[in-house]
């Protein structure tokens, strides 16, 4: 008798997410939440995530949308008023003029990152991720059937991208460069001197678009002016895709809106992604979006002077550790600091920290302090310390870590 095959009975995934797992941050932080429950007091420096709340006029906008009844589908990429103070928005802040059909609002600017992505990206096709990087850039490459490209940003280099290094990395398959500053995990920013030379290269190379991440544009410190790859190069700005939202500025990550401005042949293309997967955001979350964008703006400035005296808290405390050091980071709210020195050298109990992760469990498991290990953003060995934290969860948590280098230091291996 002859067999006849059935088909398979058990579950089967794509293969563009075979490769790809859930985020090592949320593990982390599945970790840390399971000894929390346990009663440990774990501090937790690994959400990407400010701890102000959300400013009580954008909460008051929220509920007026509420009872005004704008609790309906909106237009599929952005409500009208939306994508008009986010043109104000661009103007104002950003020297850009981007007509309605030029803007995208998506559910966080990662959705809008993944429309583009999908919207552009054939099997093959190449994008340049100046590592380290946020964990998602890579994934979202691969599901969409892109190649990540991964060019090492030197820690003597401040880990922003070398020109000549982005030269180098540039072939005929290369669809997009995406450049995040200031930077997660690194918390590295970009003059305008600095951020020329990597814009001459893409003028010499017009197949490459730019994805300029701005997300944390307000968090920038000592100072330093932001800037941005199309306000500085206008040669640039029609290929060029200027992302934003108001997660982190205005303390909203839960509400989730992102939005950009660029071409109007791809700002369809994105709205095509989008119309079959979520559609609109929010109506409510774009209500609240109007107002953040429109309305009082003082409170940047004051959380963002809170946030730099953070950031010199941590990281004098962690550059006070034996074989830890760290640069002064100029915008972000993370610190990444190399373990490099402590490589090598054995736990109280006889285990071997041979990488950054091993590092990083030791400090979880140990001494009750969650921070992410360099590797997850494709740069070791180095860890990640959000310091969108109290000041006194800060002192804590440096002070903890420090105490957990000093009984690695005389476990050196010969």
């Amino acid at each position: 008798m002859t067999s006849v095959a059935t088909p398979e009975t058990g579950f089967r995934s794509a293969r563009r997410i075979g490769a790809i797992g859930v985020s090592e941050i949320l593990k982390i932080g599945a970790v840390a939440a399971r000894l929390k429950r346990e009663g440990r007091p774990v501090i937790v420096l690994g959400a990407g995530e400010p701890d102000f709340d959300t400013p009580d006029h954008i909460k008051a906008a929220a509920e007026k949308a509420i009872r005004a009844g704008q609790t309906k589908y909106t237009t599929l990429d952005g409500t009208a008023e939306l994508k008009a103070a986010i043109s104000g928005k661009f103007l104002r802040e950003n020297g850009l003029a981007y007509a309605a059909d030029e803007i995208t609002v998506g559910a966080g600017a990662k959705q809008v990152i993944h429309n583009a992505f999908m919207a552009t990206l054939n099997p093959g096709d190449e994008v340049i991720l100046a590592a380290p990087y946020w964990t998602s850039y890579a994934d979202m490459v691969q599901i969409a059937e892109g190649v990540p490209v991964n060019v090492v940003c030197r820690e003597e280099n401040g880990f922003r991208l070398d020109a000549a290094d982005l030269e180098r990395a540039i072939t005929p398959r290369t669809r997009w460069l995406l450049l995040n500053s200031p930077s997660n995990p690194t918390g590295s920013a970009y003059s305008q001197a600095q951020l020329q030379p990597i814009l001459e290269v893409l003028k010499r190379h017009p197949h490459v678009w730019l994805i300029a991440d701005d997300i944390y544009e307000h968090l920038i410190y000592d100072g330093l002016p932001f800037v941005t790859a199309a306000q500085i190069e206008p040669g640039l700005k029609n290929r060029t895709l200027t992302v934003n939202g108001v997660s982190k500025a205005y303390a909203m990550t839960g509400w989730r809106v992102g939005y950009a401005g660029g071409p109007k042949e791809l700002i369809g293309a994105m709205a095509v992604v989008q119309s079959q997967s979520t559609t609109n955001p929010s109506s409510v979350s774009q209500a609240a979006a109007v107002e953040a964008l429109t309305g009082p703006q003082d409170l940047l400035a004051e959380r963002c002077a809170a946030f730099q005296r953070r950031r010199d808290l941590v990281v004098d405390a962690l550059n006070a550790i034996d074989g830890v050091t760290c640069r002064r980071p100029e915008g972000a709210f993370y610190t990444f600091a190399s373990c490099a020195g402590l490589i090598g050298r054995r736990t109280p109990e006889g285990t071997l920290i041979d990488s950054d992760s091993a590092f990083c469990r030791y400090l979880l498991e140990q001494h009750d302090v969650a921070v992410v290990p360099g590797s997850c953003f494709g740069l070791a060995p180095y860890f990640r310390i959000s310091y969108a934290a109290s000041e006194a969860s800060l002192e804590e948590a440096t002070g903890r870590i420090a105490k957990a280098c000093e009984k690695l230091a005389c476990k050196v291996l010969s």
